[in-house]
């Protein structure tokens, strides 16, 4: 029985927590979540969808193979063929290869923090004031110009920085959080300042804000970006692989 799931309690209930079932859910103002299994259990599959979350229609899966294909096949034909199904690696593609149409799009790493970071350097590091937002965006244009939050996006709530001899020289933005989880991203650093550890100082600034604020800190990494995933390592985040799925054009 596929039911809808209308409190966010009843998201936690029936996914066991899992943090990025929790982010996608967000305030379910604008999304919906649906799950298979008995009610007041925990759910045999759920999946939450919400539409411009990180620049993309997402839709995280969680639970048995079966039950997640089940509940995918239900959201696409409600919400539409945009949204982009992800979860852990292995159910993405057992899920790929039950649902006609759907292919895996790529793969990428999800990592959490449900603790204070790590010790270590922050000085320095603080919420940057609305009238910054005009040098983070000169940054990330020319250091990091596939950074998915920018100023002014929807979603994109504050940005956090650290200066060098007055000049902004890295960054990091609160971007789309759920009432549980903090979602750290645009990361980025002047080329000038890599190797000083800069980024470190600033991601370890924010997640601690992050996991103050909502219990969690979370962020999305690419696979092949070593350098970053040694920093989220070193602060004490956990890593999980997950890949998205899409509709075949």
């Amino acid at each position: 029985m596929i039911r809808r799931l209308r409190t966010l309690a009843q998201v936690a209930a029936a996914c066991g927590d899992d943090d990025l079932v929790m982010w996608a859910a967000q305030d379910l103002s604008r999304g919906r979540v649906w799950a298979c299994g008995d009610a007041g259990d925990a759910g045999d599959a759920v999946v939450a969808a919400c539409p411009g979350l990180a620049r993309r229609d997402r839709m995280a899966v969680w639970g048995d193979a079966a039950g997640a294909a089940r509940l995918v096949e239900h959201a696409l034909g409600e919400l539409g063929p945009s949204f982009r199904p992800l979860g852990e690696a292995d159910l993405v593609a057992a899920v790929a290869s039950k649902v006609a149409g759907l292919v895996v799009a790529g793969a990428f790493s999800w990592m959490s923090l449900a603790r204070a970071p790590a010790g270590g350097a922050t000085g320095g590091v603080g919420w940057l004031p609305p009238q910054a937002e005009g040098e983070v965006a000169a940054l990330l244009a020319r250091h990091a110009p596939q950074s998915y939050a920018v100023p002014g996006m929807a979603g994109v709530a504050r940005w956090a920085g650290v200066r060098v001899g007055g000049e902004l020289a890295s960054v990091a933005a609160e971007a789309w959080s759920a009432p549980s989880v903090g979602l750290v991203a645009g990361v980025a650093t002047v080329a000038a300042y890599r190797g000083r550890g800069l980024a470190e100082r600033v991601c370890r600034w924010v997640a601690g804000e992050l996991v103050a604020r909502y219990g969690r800190a979370a962020l999305m990494v690419d696979d092949d970006n070593a350098a970053a995933l040694r920093v989220y390592g070193r602060l004490g985040f956990t890593r999980r692989r997950i890949a998205a799925a899409a509709l075949a054009a």
